[in-house]
């Protein structure tokens, strides 16, 4: 995502502003929240959550985060000659599924199957494009945008087996973390609760799962006293699904993240990685106005291979996106979109766009790719 420099916030709407209420009410009623059910409710509650509401404008823009597929169409393109250099080490099967996780609305998917049907048609004969979204919203936008390619995209959950490429960009740090703190040499964990006056706040308690204990055990990092980490639990369990879903085929993720070491005992990382994020600015009391703005960590690649080398997942590509891209042809497709540019202006805007992608210290040099092939 485009992330923001300068601290701000956003009008409350009012699905957020009933789903704060509700976490009220549950938290009067059940006690503190673990963070990873307040999480879940603010991004993905079916009523209010950030993700699931028809009236939040999320992308582009006049969102609030601009994604790299909505930034220019040479990232889905270079993706899609990727694709199909993994469609040639599989042996050129008769289909070829490619199962979108968590893919808003649609913009890369667009990307891919325009690219493959005026370059590589043999292959886009081929494909079947599955549509994993939660969110009813970004779904219709999907469908929409996706009208032209009908007959290639399915708008359903994968099937175990199914998937030749399970691929997601900035899904896995969107997914609902625990928070922990070192305190007097023991690990807690930091839960929601409500003061007199309804106002969210934090408090510590004993961890509500033993994984948690178990992750920094297999992580092999303690905690500095007083430090503060998150845990996406979640992403474990979603890299055992994507290796379920993989029949024989590769998963590439797409994220912002860092190894286990750097993330649990940098200084700079001392209060975690947890940002929310509104009208491309950061917002700064995270707890208030749930379901309004978004709420992202840094993603565990540690903990991202790990999880998938249990699965039966072998890690065969780690690398910048910026170095993956370049590799993957970007600058061949940059060619190639160019001569099929309209207008000197679209010439320009492509060159200025692939420059993003692939100079030092740009956005994309923040993020990284990790390939891992099923394992049979």
């Amino acid at each position: 995502m485009s992330r923001p420099r300068s601290s701000g916030g956003g009008a409350t709407a009012g699905g957020a502003g009933r789903l704060a209420e509700r976490l009220r009410e549950r938290i009067r009623r059940e006690g503190p929240l673990s963070f990873r059910e307040w999480m879940r409710a603010a991004l993905y509650d079916e009523r209010g959550g950030y993700y699931r509401r028809a009236d939040a404008e999320r992308w582009g823009r006049a969102g609030d985060y601009r994604t790299a597929p909505e930034r220019s169409r040479l990232f889905a393109a270079a993706f899609a000659r990727y694709f199909a250099s993994l469609y040639e080490e599989l042996g050129r099967p008769r289909s070829f599924v490619l199962v979108e996780a968590g893919g808003g609305p649609g913009h890369f998917a667009r990307g891919v199957l325009q690219t493959l049907e005026r370059d590589l048609p043999e292959l886009f004969g081929k494909t079947r494009y599955v549509y994993e979204e939660a969110s009813d919203d970004a779904r219709l936008r999907a469908a929409s945008l996706l009208a032209p390619f009908a007959g290639r995209v399915e708008f359903r959950e994968a099937a175990e087996g199914e998937a030749s490429v399970v691929f997601s960009n900035e899904l896995l740090d969107a997914l609902p973390v625990h928070r922990v703190r070192m305190g007097r040499g023991r690990l807690r964990e930091l839960f929601v609760h409500v003061d007199e006056e309804g106002r969210f706040g934090w408090t510590e308690a004993e961890p509500s799962t033993p994984r948690l204990f178990e992750h920094f055990e297999r992580a092999g990092v303690r905690l500095a006293e007083g430090h503060e980490a998150e845990v996406c639990l979640d992403a474990e369990d979603w890299m055992e699904r994507a290796a379920r879903l993989v029949g024989r085929g590769f998963v590439v993720t797409v994220d912002y993240g860092a190894e286990a070491v750097e993330l649990y005992t940098a200084p700079h990382r001392a209060r975690g990685t947890l940002r929310g994020f509104s009208a491309h600015a950061f917002v700064e009391d995270l707890l208030r106005e749930p379901g309004s703005h978004d709420l992202t960590t840094t993603v565990n690649w540690t903990q991202i291979r790990a999880a998938g080398e249990r699965a039966g997942l072998r890690a065969v590509c780690f690398e910048r996106q910026d170095a993956f891209l370049l590799r993957a042809g970007l600058l061949e497709q940059l060619e190639r979109e160019t001569a099929l540019a309209e207008d000197e202006a679209e010439v320009a805007r492509l060159r200025l766009d692939a420059r993003e992608m692939v100079l030092p210290g740009l956005m994309a040099s923040h993020f990284q790719v990790l390939v891992q092939k099923k394992v049979t």
